[in-house]
């Protein structure tokens, strides 16, 4: 245990050697304003942000604690980014619904994609749900689209269809695929290309992205021993993917493309605590670089992102205040 120890410290100082040593971002990350939005729950956590018909919409989960069997997913509304107000509680009687996911469809829609968490056999395999709303207050009923074990943590709408990465284990089974769907309810593997030739750890959460050119890029969380996040990149079909290592572990991971052609990720950090910060990813050579610490602690991260009158919008949780809660944070991004 010792020697496993050792060596999974040293894994982490030379990512975070990688991490800090890489080229020069040729942006500046400037933190504008950072509110705390939302806390009437003993943990509120996991968040996504959208904007439907000129109002914003966050939605997370709402629970006792990080894991327990009763999660829901708040849905909340601003005009403004500052005042909020409640626009929807989805809950099942089956589930823990977790890490609430935004988007609006192609017909015009907001889509909310979730997992339904269930303890079966002393493990918690993870399903997936979905819910729309034509108007952001009237939502219809959580539908599990994708069995448990199959989680589709996030999805992104590109040409007409959503992707997105679906993953999970049960009794030693993993499950990965890449699914896409035109309606949100009828979901297609595609490929279960997973990035084997990087080793041990397993793979969890991933957030996929187009390019104007088509090109889809995946940052990818991984877990285990070999913690460092991946970075894949697929042109269409999206048949075979090309991966790099990132060199350090990004949970909860989220990015977008500026208008400007600079991606800015954002997600947890270990580091020398556990924070969320915001990033420079340089897609093409699979380098990440920090910009930013948002403030934040303990158990947090998990970022909604949004482009929007020349800032990054971002809603995150964190519980460096003590309550777990949400977190509305403002960021200019400035070339250098």
């Amino acid at each position: 245990m010792a020697n496993r120890t050792f060596v999974s410290a040293l894994l982490l100082a030379q990512a975070l050697v990688a991490y800090a040593g890489a080229a020069e971002p040729p942006v500046v990350a400037e933190i504008v304003d950072v509110t705390k939005i939302w806390d009437r729950a003993p943990h509120c956590a996991f968040t996504d942000l959208v904007r439907f018909k000129d109002q914003w919409y966050c939605a997370f989960r709402e629970g006792q604690r990080h894991v327990d069997p009763h999660g829901k997913l708040r849905v909340i509304r601003s005009a403004d980014g500052k005042a909020w107000e409640s626009a929807g509680l989805l809950e099942h009687a089956e589930y823990d619904l977790r890490d609430a996911c935004l988007s609006e469809t192609p017909d015009g829609r907001l889509m909310l994609l979730g997992g339904a968490q269930k303890v079966r056999d002393g493990q918690h395999p993870t399903g997936t749900v979905v819910s729309f709303s034509d108007d952001g207050a009237t939502w219809s009923a959580p539908k599990l689209v994708l069995p448990l074990p199959q989680w589709l943590w996030r999805v992104t709408w590109h040409e007409g269809k959503a992707y997105g990465m679906s993953y999970g284990s049960e009794h030693g089974q993993k499950h990965y695929a890449l699914q896409t769907t035109a309606d949100g309810l009828n979901y297609e593997p595609i490929t279960m290309d997973a990035p084997a030739p990087h080793g041990g750890g397993w793979l969890t959460e991933a957030r996929i992205r187009f390019d104007e050119d088509g090109a889809a890029y995946c940052l990818q969380r991984r877990d285990g021993q070999e913690n460092s996040a991946l970075l894949g990149v697929a042109t269409p079909p999206y048949l075979s993917w090309d991966w790099k290592d990132l060199g350090v572990y990004f949970g909860g991971p989220n990015f977008i493309k500026t208008p400007a052609g600079h991606w800015i990720g954002a997600g947890r950090i270990i580091g020398d605590s556990p924070h969320t910060d915001v990033t420079w990813v340089d897609v093409k050579n699979g380098v990440m670089k920090s910009l930013a610490r948002l403030p934040s602690g303990g158990d947090c991260s998990y970022p909604g992102m949004v482009w929007h009158d020349g800032l990054l919008w971002l809603s995150y949780y964190s519980s460096h205040e003590g309550r777990t809660s949400i977190y509305l944070a403002k960021v200019r991004i400035t070339p250098k």
